[in-house]
């Protein structure tokens, strides 16, 4: 079977892709109507970066089986379009762990010892020791934003050279933080404490510009190294912050747009290291993604299992029209829950009670880890968001029961931090007709998808009115809602199903009147097809 590499890989990848038998085919830097005429006949295609595999590409590629990534972002990759045509999408998240790790304790050292300034100048013919008097590690703090796999790699480093760690992350438990020896918590109190503050977290719409003019202030004489995703720091706040003395230097591989544009701010202030995203460029990392994802397509080709599938369901072909309606239903119920939710989630169970208890249900149980993981990663799924809970020591439960309530079957997911939980049940009606029924004990009756605002007031006269009132100055429609109390003039919870978004402001303007306790607006996506 064909392999159709476009992307430069090592090696050792392609031979492992020719001993078993593929035919290899490189084409580098083809695009437009040549990629598509050269994927036709393709039942594999390996890429890295530098490809895009649109809708049009998967529409051309009758026969492709499987896109494998040599790498771990999947970005140029349209998912969705690859699913609607079965080809199943697989990355290499492990191979470039270690070298990125690497290269960020590099380069920590590197703007604590000004190593790069020194050298330049010492190639310049100045012997200018008395001008760098530099930072050690030891006994300093470490902040890290994001205990993922990069960074918990960072912190096993660090912590062995004599730092201390402090770590924002909502979703990583204690226990895995304690292994780690770092303390959790808000974002605000590592910023307060962190001498150097290292960032590993996705580039995702709750991440960009995390890092601005106002955090790098609280960061206050420290310095900040970014290895993970440009953006996620402001690059115009942080030039600015190292110019003006706010803090003492900062060291970036990845910027907001590469290549790193010639005019940026960053390249003007010396205390600022820059190189050219190179975490993963080292041999052995280029070697391991490389006969990884060779690995993934020989298995997707020889109809076996994909370690690092990103959108293959696993479930019994015969079984999957009875469990598929209660999939989106599920990953919606974690995604409110989550959003709703104000602790740290150390744990996530899910419920089945009903005729659907009888039905193998892994990937309804993993569809709601997807909506609780969302907000982390965008390219969180269904196959790969079990995998995430391991890795951040979140502890996952499924439970079955063949006794229902009302309904005659109900899908719940509750998420807890070990003292504080919060439960949200959903059902069908009419057998695919999806509906959230109940949020933390209140009976409801949603539909979800779309937009919704859910509103915890007293239940006390013109609080409803007061809502639609705000909401209609601001031109947002409500398309339905539900309103459920506990007692009399007692606290309630009301659900509005809405036609679009609702801005900061409006919440802000909801929650001034006393008897609106919180007011959470909630994007959901539309799985009900």
């Amino acid at each position: 079977m064909k392999v159709l590499v476009t992307d430069p890989i090592a090696d050792a990848g392609l031979e492992r892709l020719r001993e078993a038998g593929c035919e290899v085919v490189t084409a580098y830097d083809v695009e437009g109507r040549e990629l598509r005429e050269e994927v036709r006949d393709a039942a594999g295609l390996v890429v890295r970066s530098g490809t895009e595999v649109t809708e049009d590409v998967l529409a051309a590629a009758g026969e492709l089986v499987i896109v494998g990534r040599a790498g771990i972002g999947v970005d140029n990759i349209d998912i969705d379009a690859a699913t609607d045509h079965g080809v199943i999408v697989a990355n290499a998240p492990e191979g470039n762990v270690r070298a990125a790790a690497e290269h960020t304790v590099a380069m920590a050292f590197a703007v604590a010892r000004s190593i790069p300034q020194a050298h330049a100048r010492l190639k310049g013919g100045e012997w200018a020791k008395g001008d760098y008097l530099g930072t050690e590690v030891n006994d300093k703090t470490l902040g890290i934003v994001g205990l993922g796999r990069v960074g918990q790699e960072v912190a096993k480093r660090l912590s062995a050279l004599g730092m201390d760690l402090v770590a924002y992350d909502p979703y990583i438990s204690e226990e895995r933080a304690d292994q780690l020896g770092a303390e959790l918590a808000d974002l605000e109190e590592v910023l307060d404490r962190a001498d150097f503050l290292t960032v590993h977290t996705p580039l995702t719409p709750e991440t960009a510009n995390l890092i601005g003019e106002e955090e790098l202030r609280r960061l206050g004489g420290g310095y900040v190294i970014n290895c993970a995703r440009g953006g996620i720091v402001d690059e115009d706040a942080l030039a600015a912050a190292v110019e003006e003395g706010v803090i003492a230097g900062a060291a970036l591989d990845v910027f907001a747009a590469e290549p790193l544009s010639e005019d940026s701010p960053l390249l003007g202030v010396e205390d600022v290291i820059v190189t050219p995203h190179l975490g993963a460029s080292t041999e052995a990392a280029q070697e391991n993604v490389a006969t990884s994802i060779a690995d993934q397509v020989v298995a997707a080709l020889n109809d076996e299992p994909v370690l690092n599938a990103l959108n293959a369901p696993s479930v019994d072909r015969r079984a999957f029209p009875r469990v598929q309606p209660y999939i989106g239903l599920a990953e919606t119920a974690g995604r409110i829950a989550v959003q709703l939710f104000e602790g740290r989630v150390n744990a996530v169970e899910v419920e089945y009670a009903g005729t659907i208890a009888e039905e193998e249900v892994e990937i309804v149980t993993a569809s709601a880890l997807k909506g609780v993981f969302r907000p982390l990663e965008l390219r969180v799924n269904a196959v790969n968001a079990p995998r995430v809970a391991e890795e951040r020591g979140i502890d996952v439960t499924e439970s079955k029961t063949s006794q229902s309530d009302v309904f005659q079957s109900r899908v719940s997911v509750i998420v807890t931090d070990g003292e504080d939980d919060i439960r949200v049940c959903g059902t069908l009606f009419a057998g695919d007709d999806p509906r959230i029924v109940q949020i933390d004990g209140y009976r409801v009756d949603a539909i979800p998808h779309g937009h919704m605002l859910v509103a915890r007031n007293y239940d006390k006269p013109g609080v409803i009115g007061l809502v639609g009132t705000v909401l209609g100055e601001n031109e947002i429609n409500i398309a339905g809602m539900f309103n459920a109390r506990e007692t009399i003039g007692g606290e309630a919870l009301t659900v509005y199903s809405l036609d679009s978004e609702v801005p900061d402001e409006v919440i802000d303007r909801l929650e001034e009147d006393e008897r609106i306790m919180r007011a959470q607006y909630l994007a959901l996506n539309n799985h009900a097809k």
